[in-house]
Protein backbone atom coordinates (compact mmCIF):
# COMPACT_ATOMS: atom_id res chain seq x y z
CA UNK A 1 0.00 0.00 0.00
CA UNK A 2 1.06 3.47 -1.24
CA UNK A 3 1.66 5.94 1.88
CA UNK A 4 -0.54 9.00 1.56
CA UNK A 5 2.45 11.17 -0.39
CA UNK A 6 3.50 8.31 -2.53
CA UNK A 7 -0.21 8.41 -4.25
CA UNK A 8 0.60 12.40 -4.70
CA UNK A 9 3.89 11.20 -6.35
CA UNK A 10 2.79 8.43 -8.20
CA UNK A 11 -0.26 10.67 -9.49
CA UNK A 12 2.66 13.04 -10.59
CA UNK A 13 4.48 10.71 -12.48
CA UNK A 14 1.64 9.48 -14.25
CA UNK A 15 0.80 12.77 -15.57
CA UNK A 16 4.13 13.15 -16.49
CA UNK A 17 3.94 9.96 -18.53
CA UNK A 18 0.79 10.98 -20.17
CA UNK A 19 2.67 14.14 -20.88
CA UNK A 20 5.04 11.88 -22.92
CA UNK A 21 7.72 12.62 -19.96
CA UNK A 22 10.21 9.75 -18.62
CA UNK A 23 8.71 8.45 -15.68
CA UNK A 24 11.26 9.07 -13.26
CA UNK A 25 13.81 12.69 -13.23
CA UNK A 26 16.96 12.13 -13.76
CA UNK A 27 19.68 13.23 -10.69
CA UNK A 28 20.25 16.89 -11.07
CA UNK A 29 23.61 18.09 -10.52
CA UNK A 30 23.85 20.01 -7.04
CA UNK A 31 26.82 23.05 -6.46
CA UNK A 32 28.71 22.76 -3.01
CA UNK A 33 28.19 26.27 -1.43
CA UNK A 34 30.93 28.69 -0.13
CA UNK A 35 31.47 30.06 3.25
CA UNK A 36 32.35 29.39 6.80
CA UNK A 37 30.46 26.80 8.85
CA UNK A 38 30.17 26.79 12.63
CA UNK A 39 27.28 23.40 12.64
CA UNK A 40 25.29 23.09 15.83
CA UNK A 41 25.22 19.29 14.74
CA UNK A 42 27.94 17.18 12.70
CA UNK A 43 28.03 13.90 11.33
CA UNK A 44 29.44 12.20 14.24
CA UNK A 45 27.60 9.10 16.01
CA UNK A 46 25.86 9.71 19.12
CA UNK A 47 23.84 12.31 21.33
CA UNK A 48 24.33 16.02 19.98
CA UNK A 49 24.77 18.73 23.08
CA UNK A 50 26.12 22.07 22.85
CA UNK A 51 26.16 24.66 26.36
CA UNK A 52 24.79 21.48 28.38
CA UNK A 53 21.54 21.13 26.61
CA UNK A 54 20.78 18.15 24.56
CA UNK A 55 20.38 19.06 20.58
CA UNK A 56 16.62 17.77 20.71
CA UNK A 57 13.13 18.83 19.71
CA UNK A 58 11.56 20.80 22.12
CA UNK A 59 8.00 19.18 21.71
CA UNK A 60 5.95 16.66 19.83
CA UNK A 61 5.92 19.12 16.76
CA UNK A 62 8.94 20.22 16.24
CA UNK A 63 10.45 17.68 14.50
CA UNK A 64 11.22 19.85 11.75
CA UNK A 65 11.83 22.97 13.54
CA UNK A 66 14.84 21.00 15.14
CA UNK A 67 15.94 20.50 11.22
CA UNK A 68 15.24 23.88 10.18
CA UNK A 69 17.39 25.41 13.10
CA UNK A 70 20.10 22.72 11.94
CA UNK A 71 20.32 23.46 8.96
CA UNK A 72 19.99 27.30 9.56
CA UNK A 73 23.08 26.55 11.56
CA UNK A 74 24.99 24.86 9.40
CA UNK A 75 24.49 27.57 6.74
CA UNK A 76 25.15 30.49 8.77
CA UNK A 77 27.48 30.61 11.63
CA UNK A 78 25.33 33.69 12.83
CA UNK A 79 22.33 31.21 13.61
CA UNK A 80 24.52 29.30 16.24
CA UNK A 81 26.59 32.87 17.72
CA UNK A 82 22.94 34.05 18.05
CA UNK A 83 22.48 30.86 20.44
CA UNK A 84 25.47 30.76 21.85
CA UNK A 85 24.24 33.85 23.29
CA UNK A 86 27.34 36.07 21.06
CA UNK A 87 24.93 38.28 19.14
CA UNK A 88 21.81 38.88 19.67
CA UNK A 89 19.36 37.08 18.53
CA UNK A 90 16.39 35.15 19.89
CA UNK A 91 15.77 36.24 23.99
CA UNK A 92 14.91 33.11 26.08
CA UNK A 93 13.59 34.43 29.48
CA UNK A 94 13.00 32.14 32.33
CA UNK A 95 10.24 32.89 35.45
CA UNK A 96 11.74 35.32 37.42
CA UNK A 97 12.38 37.50 34.68
CA UNK A 98 16.39 36.11 34.01
CA UNK A 99 17.62 35.48 30.70
CA UNK A 100 18.22 31.52 30.97
CA UNK A 101 21.21 29.99 28.75
CA UNK A 102 21.71 27.80 25.40
CA UNK A 103 18.96 25.57 26.34
CA UNK A 104 16.47 28.03 26.70
CA UNK A 105 17.63 29.70 23.76
CA UNK A 106 17.65 26.64 21.56
CA UNK A 107 13.89 26.10 22.75
CA UNK A 108 12.96 29.47 21.84
CA UNK A 109 14.58 29.26 18.28
CA UNK A 110 12.65 26.15 17.89
CA UNK A 111 9.52 27.52 18.97
CA UNK A 112 10.04 30.62 16.60
CA UNK A 113 10.69 28.53 13.78
CA UNK A 114 7.54 26.49 14.32
CA UNK A 115 5.60 29.57 14.35
CA UNK A 116 7.27 30.92 11.18
CA UNK A 117 6.79 28.00 8.92
CA UNK A 118 3.08 27.31 9.79
CA UNK A 119 2.06 30.34 8.84
CA UNK A 120 -0.89 28.55 6.64
CA UNK A 121 -1.05 25.15 8.23
CA UNK A 122 -2.20 23.86 11.74
CA UNK A 123 0.75 24.00 14.11
CA UNK A 124 -0.23 20.93 16.23
CA UNK A 125 0.61 18.70 12.80
CA UNK A 126 4.07 20.18 12.70
CA UNK A 127 5.21 21.56 9.32
CA UNK A 128 4.35 20.70 5.96
CA UNK A 129 7.31 20.13 3.60
CA UNK A 130 6.47 23.08 1.47
CA UNK A 131 6.21 25.11 4.66
CA UNK A 132 9.94 23.37 5.28
CA UNK A 133 11.37 25.15 1.69
CA UNK A 134 9.74 28.17 2.25
CA UNK A 135 10.84 28.99 5.61
CA UNK A 136 14.71 28.06 4.15
CA UNK A 137 13.97 30.72 1.48
CA UNK A 138 12.65 33.43 3.28
CA UNK A 139 14.74 33.29 6.64
CA UNK A 140 18.30 30.79 5.80
CA UNK A 141 19.12 32.19 2.43
CA UNK A 142 23.03 30.81 3.43
CA UNK A 143 21.42 27.34 2.68
CA UNK A 144 20.44 28.10 -0.78
CA UNK A 145 17.21 26.99 -2.02
CA UNK A 146 15.31 23.83 -1.45
CA UNK A 147 12.52 21.65 -2.92
CA UNK A 148 10.22 19.47 -2.12
CA UNK A 149 11.34 15.61 -3.57
CA UNK A 150 7.95 13.07 -2.76
CA UNK A 151 8.61 9.61 -2.69
CA UNK A 152 6.90 6.77 -4.05
CA UNK A 153 8.49 3.66 -1.94
CA UNK A 154 6.44 1.42 -3.98
CA UNK A 155 7.93 2.56 -6.80
CA UNK A 156 11.63 0.80 -6.75
CA UNK A 157 13.06 3.27 -9.52
CA UNK A 158 11.59 6.37 -7.81
CA UNK A 159 12.85 5.04 -4.03
CA UNK A 160 16.18 4.29 -5.98
CA UNK A 161 16.32 8.14 -7.52
CA UNK A 162 15.75 9.74 -4.68
CA UNK A 163 18.46 8.43 -2.75
CA UNK A 164 20.45 9.25 -5.18
CA UNK A 165 19.23 12.26 -5.58
CA UNK A 166 20.28 12.70 -1.74
CA UNK A 167 23.43 11.11 -2.45
CA UNK A 168 24.54 13.96 -5.01
CA UNK A 169 23.84 16.32 -2.36
CA UNK A 170 25.58 14.88 0.47
CA UNK A 171 28.67 13.96 -1.72
CA UNK A 172 29.42 18.26 -1.90
CA UNK A 173 28.57 18.49 1.94
CA UNK A 174 24.53 19.98 1.39
CA UNK A 175 22.53 18.10 4.48
CA UNK A 176 18.94 16.71 3.42
CA UNK A 177 15.67 16.89 5.20
CA UNK A 178 13.77 13.66 5.34
CA UNK A 179 10.38 13.07 5.66
CA UNK A 180 9.70 9.26 7.05
CA UNK A 181 6.48 8.38 8.42
CA UNK A 182 3.71 5.04 8.02
CA UNK A 183 1.01 5.19 5.81
CA UNK A 184 0.95 9.27 6.65
CA UNK A 185 4.22 11.27 6.36
CA UNK A 186 4.86 11.56 10.29
CA UNK A 187 8.47 12.77 11.00
CA UNK A 188 11.27 14.89 9.99
CA UNK A 189 15.41 14.57 10.32
CA UNK A 190 18.37 15.57 8.23
CA UNK A 191 20.80 13.38 6.53
CA UNK A 192 24.11 14.89 7.12
CA UNK A 193 26.56 13.01 5.21
CA UNK A 194 27.05 9.43 3.19
CA UNK A 195 29.43 6.76 4.49
CA UNK A 196 29.85 3.47 2.50
CA UNK A 197 26.16 2.39 1.63
CA UNK A 198 25.07 4.03 4.73
CA UNK A 199 23.85 7.67 6.12
CA UNK A 200 24.54 9.67 9.33
CA UNK A 201 21.13 11.32 9.89
CA UNK A 202 20.58 13.85 12.88
CA UNK A 203 17.30 12.31 14.43
CA UNK A 204 15.65 15.12 16.64
CA UNK A 205 13.31 13.28 19.53
CA UNK A 206 16.56 11.28 21.03
CA UNK A 207 19.24 14.27 19.68
CA UNK A 208 21.19 11.83 18.00
CA UNK A 209 22.89 11.39 14.79
CA UNK A 210 22.30 7.34 13.98
CA UNK A 211 23.89 5.46 11.25
CA UNK A 212 20.96 4.55 8.48
CA UNK A 213 21.84 1.84 5.76
CA UNK A 214 20.37 2.55 2.68
CA UNK A 215 19.03 -1.26 2.39
CA UNK A 216 16.79 0.09 5.14
CA UNK A 217 15.82 2.99 3.26
CA UNK A 218 15.11 0.50 0.28
CA UNK A 219 13.04 -1.62 2.27
CA UNK A 220 10.88 0.65 3.94
CA UNK A 221 12.52 -0.36 7.24
CA UNK A 222 13.59 2.29 9.31
CA UNK A 223 11.58 2.56 12.46
CA UNK A 224 14.43 0.81 14.20
CA UNK A 225 16.77 3.96 13.60
CA UNK A 226 14.65 6.98 12.81
CA UNK A 227 11.16 5.89 14.41
CA UNK A 228 8.93 4.96 11.56
CA UNK A 229 9.88 2.82 8.20
CA UNK A 230 8.95 4.71 5.52
CA UNK A 231 10.40 7.78 2.87
CA UNK A 232 7.88 10.30 2.23
CA UNK A 233 10.07 13.13 0.94
CA UNK A 234 13.06 14.02 1.08
CA UNK A 235 14.00 18.01 0.39
CA UNK A 236 16.79 18.68 -1.68
CA UNK A 237 19.17 21.67 -2.42
CA UNK A 238 19.99 22.83 -5.96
Amino acid sequence: MRTLLGWVRWAQLATRRGKGGGTVAKVAAVRPLAGGRAPLIDDRVGLQTRGGAKLDQVDGTTCGSAVLVALAAWADPTETRQLDGQSGGVAAVGAAGLAVGFGGRYDARQRQVHKESTKFWPQALGTSPWGMVAWLRRHAPGAGPYRVRLVDDRNAADLTAAVEAANAALAVGRPVPLLVGSAIPRHYCLALSATGDAWHVYEPTSGEVRVVPLDHVRRSTLAGSLGFDRLSAVLLPS
